[in-house]
């Protein structure tokens, strides 16, 4: 018996019981739709994460208090970066072109009978330049500002229309905490960046938040959340870093370890990717586990069919069949049936991930190389697991197959 002869018996036999074969490939068609549509999730959310961080600028770099311990073990990280600290990369770090700080707080901000508890940002008139925003209404506060410790607010566009509608807020007032501030600007909307969204923030002075909102906490100054330094450009990125850290370990009097953590984009990339490779792997290792059940479901239906068949294969040794032909015969319709969950399986992996991109901000994409090394694997699978059957089926003995009922 030929080759394309076998193939057209292993249809028809597979064909003439058409539920038992669908509920063969299940368990295939279940394992290759999931772990096409993890591995199409996984590198949508890595794509997604790599924008947002991405909008943040390659040249910048972030300066957090306290080191990577103390952050890791600690809820209360130590203040040991103050407003004189960005004042001075501003004017001894050749390799930087703007720096900014930031003092968070949530606060209400009352403006009539609305109030909303939002996130008010204390930071300083670099802001603009250094984080890449800009205002679409009135204008930023100024270094007067900052150093009159004036009570002015720019608004983010979200939390602008959620306090004053479609009306102009510049000149108006509201209130954050206790104290009454003049709205002077609102910024352009932008959308949330890495968790912060500052559509829905308050910015005002730094030292006015420091004298007026939060308190100075740090015996050296007004102790900030972080710092933001932009470097001239990308080839300066790594001299910025290494004299930003000289800076700091000479101000801080540092012999040791540092008081202070220091991140680039180039870090937070690497970070990231590393995270949702794992998780990717993870996800993508529990859907394999469908595709190896469905495995054994072909085999357990092989089995049965094989049970089933005895007086066939009977038949068929009687008249000249050899061991090969029925062991080839088997092994075709255990390939036949996960070759073709493989693909049904790739068809609505493919289908999920095109929805989960149409419905969410994960741009998930389809992975040819995901797909050819699913439906190989799955096509592998059933010739692993039909090999057990199909040597059964080969090894009887044709006239005891001729003599079953």
């Amino acid at each position: 018996m030929n080759f394309l002869e076998s193939i057209k018996m292993a249809g028809k036999t597979l064909l003439s019981n058409k539920l038992r074969s669908t509920l063969t490939m299940l368990g295939i068609v279940i394992g290759n739709a999931s772990v096409i549509a993890m591995i199409g999730v996984g590198e949508g959310g890595q794509k997604y994460v790599n924008k947002e961080l991405e909008s943040l600028g390659p040249n910048v770099l972030f300066v957090f208090p306290g080191n990577r311990e103390t952050q890791r073990i600690s809820f209360d990280v130590p203040k040991t970066l103050v407003l004189a600290d960005a004042s001075a990369i501003v004017s001894q770090v050749p390799t930087v072109a703007g720096v900014t700080a930031e003092l968070n707080s949530r606060q209400v901000v009352n403006y009539l009978n609305k109030n909303t508890n939002v996130n008010i940002i204390g930071t300083t008139p670099s802001f603009l330049k250094v984080r890449d925003f800009d205002t679409n209404k009135g204008r930023f506060f100024s270094d007067l500002d900052m150093k009159r410790n004036n009570q002015v607010a720019v608004l983010g566009a979200d939390l602008a229309e959620k306090l004053y509608g479609k009306s102009n807020p510049v000149g108006e007032q509201l209130r954050i905490k206790d104290s009454s501030f003049q709205v002077i600007g609102v910024l352009e909307a932008k959308g949330s960046s890495v968790g912060a969204d500052y559509d829905d923030t308050a910015l005002i002075p730094i030292t006015t938040s420091a004298n007026r909102l939060v308190g100075k906490n740090s015996p050296y100054g007004i102790a900030l959340d972080y710092i933001v330094a932009s470097a001239r450009d990308t080839k300066s990125v790594d001299a910025a870093q290494f004299q930003i850290t000289n800076l700091l370990r000479l101000r801080h009097k540092i012999v040791s370890e540092d008081d202070f953590t220091m991140r680039s984009q180039k870090d937070a990339l690497q970070t990231v990717g590393q995270i949702t490779g794992a998780l990717t792997i993870m996800l993508v290792a529990i859907a394999s586990i469908s595709l190896f059940v469905g495995g054994i479901g072909i085999m357990n239906i092989m089995l049965v069919s094989v049970t089933e068949r005895t007086q066939e294969i009977g038949l068929r040794k009687a008249i000249g069949a050899t061991q090969q032909d029925i062991l080839l015969q088997f092994m075709i319709e255990a390939v036949i049936l996960s070759a073709a969950g493989g693909l049904i399986g790739t068809v609505i992996g493919a289908s999920g991930i095109m929805l989960v991109a149409a419905l969410t901000p994960l741009k998930a994409g389809i992975s040819p190389v995901a797909i050819a090394l699913t439906v190989s694997v799955s096509g592998s699978i059933g010739l692993f697991f039909g090999v057990v059957p199909a040597r059964r089926a080969a090894q009887l003995d044709p006239i005891v197959a001729l003599r079953s009922t």
